[in-house]
């Protein structure tokens, strides 16, 4: 067998390190680069040119493996097995602009994309066209300036009635800074918080990956702590706090992302604990939940340190790109400047129209109508994949998929992806060489017909009735 020194460059891919090693890997062999019968480099060999750690590498030959395009042999390598995966599609594959396998463009219609949720037109875009001609015909708006400190006070203001259906405690409008969406509001908030050369930011082994994304701009090193069926283990917490000095942490507590876990009132009340005697700064992400919310959020148990997320783009728009922050108390003046050194604030078009859009009514009328369809998704959802091991909250748009017996999440992920329908692996969501559960997200995908969602459903459904009888164990 011809062994190799194959070192790929994994620039062009990206996503958490093994998945773009992995995804290298396939596109190597595919293309020829690396031949069928090749054996590839030790484990330890390649994490040291590459890089990264061997468990990384090894977690990247693992995947490729269970599709069938590598071998393992005891005690003699990893070696290419095949051309063609044998679980998972047999055309070329492309990487879109997330990272994430999808076919070529071609006359057939595109896959069923449940990797995010898609929002319904309720008539979002004709509410947006009232509003920007009645600031036509009203006139009297000065866009030449840049956006100051407190010219966004009627849209902070408009966005605190917004917030009324949650329970932040004690909070006005001077508490409110406004950010470019969610992934932005937390991005602001770490560069608030963190502080020295190298920090370290706690945030759950199954974690949004914008959180790492930004952890990593903000130099932070990143720290996984255990969740379990209630959420962030207090115990766990605590411990990674004394090992690592950590002083800020990044949780969800009403619709866990991707488990759809919603954090005891108690479990909340035990992490606020931890917080306090560690002194840690909470980031709590509430942008996907957008349902009435009556139990107190951290902000409300904690409203010295807490930095409350939310966003329209789950409810609303997601190209407004509009979100914000509930600061701690006394912070929303320090948070505002930040902001305003950091991008001058939101445009000022864009915060004459979501001040119209709350100030109106529509905002919460729009929310509603995308709510009700949403929940006839998730009925769908439900009246189809209801037999399996499936996690889902009312009001979230997606569901937590745990594997029957005889699929792993990869596998399944590329045998949906040969059905035309795009799923995430719990692999997307798990922390660098940290612990990736054997499940899959589905998002509800509001946008396509009824139709076309219940065909992807029941595709889905067909596949986990049918695993593979001869995967490697």
């Amino acid at each position: 067998m011809a062994d190799t020194i194959w070192q790929p460059d994994l620039s062009r891919f990206d996503g958490p390190k093994y998945l773009a090693l992995t995804r290298a890997l396939r596109d190597a062999v595919r293309t020829g680069g690396l031949q069928k019968g090749t054996r590839l480099p030790p484990v330890r060999d390649l994490a040291w040119r590459l890089g990264m750690t061997p468990g990384t590498v090894a977690r990247a030959y693992q995947i490729v493996t269970q599709e069938g395009l590598l071998e393992a042999a005891v005690g003699r390598g990893t070696f290419v097995a095949a051309t063609q995966p044998k679980f998972g599609a047999s055309q070329p594959l492309l990487v879109d602009s997330v990272g994430i396998f999808a076919r070529p463009k071609g006359d057939e219609p595109g896959p069923a994309d449940l990797r995010s949720p898609q929002l319904p037109d309720v008539g979002q875009n004709d509410a947006i066209a009232a509003i920007y001609q009645r600031l036509a015909r009203e006139g009297g708006f000065d866009y030449l300036g840049y956006p100051g400190l407190r010219r966004d006070l009627d849209l902070r203001l408009a966005l605190l009635d917004w917030l009324a259906d949650r329970n932040l405690g004690a909070f006005g409008a001077d508490d409110i800074v406004l950010t470019q969406g969610g992934q932005n509001a937390i991005g602001l908030a770490l560069q608030c918080c963190l502080k020295g050369a190298r920090p370290h930011v706690i945030l759950e082994e199954l974690a949004y990956p914008g959180f790492r994304h930004a952890a990593r701009l903000n130099r932070a090193e990143i720290v996984p702590v255990m969740i379990d069926g209630a959420g962030l283990s207090a115990e766990a917490l605590d411990e990674a706090c004394r090992r690592t000095g950590a002083r800020i942490v990044c949780v969800t507590t009403e619709a866990q992302n991707p488990t759809t876990v919603r954090m005891p009132v108690e479990r909340r009340a035990e992490i606020v604990a931890v917080a306090r005697h560690h002194d840690l700064q909470i980031i709590e992400d509430d942008c996907y939940s957008v349902g009435v919310a009556t139990a107190p959020s951290l902000r409300a148990l904690a409203p010295e340190r807490t930095w409350h997320i939310t966003s329209i783009s789950k409810s609303l728009a997601a190209g407004l790109r509009f979100g914000g922050i509930v600061c701690p108390a006394g912070q929303g003046e320090p948070a505002r400047l930040a902001a305003q050194h950091s991008y001058f604030g939101i445009a000022r078009p864009i915060v004459d129209l979501i001040t119209g859009l709350l100030s109106s009514g529509e905002a919460d009328r729009l929310r509603d109508l995308t709510q009700a369809v949403f929940a006839r998704r998730l009925e769908m959802t439900l009246n189809i994949l209801g037999t399996f091991d499936i996690s889902w909250q009312k009001g979230l748009a997606f569901v937590w998929l745990k594997m029957p017996d005889g699929w792993r999440a990869s596998t399944f992920v590329r045998e949906a992806e040969t059905e035309g329908v795009l799923v995430r692996s719990a692999d997307e969501y798990a922390l660098i060489d940290g612990h990736s559960p054997n499940a899959v997200r589905i998002a509800l995908d509001g946008a396509s017909p009824e139709a076309d969602f219940a065909r992807a459903l029941t595709a889905m459904a067909r596949l986990l009735r049918s695993p593979p009888g001869d995967l490697p164990v």
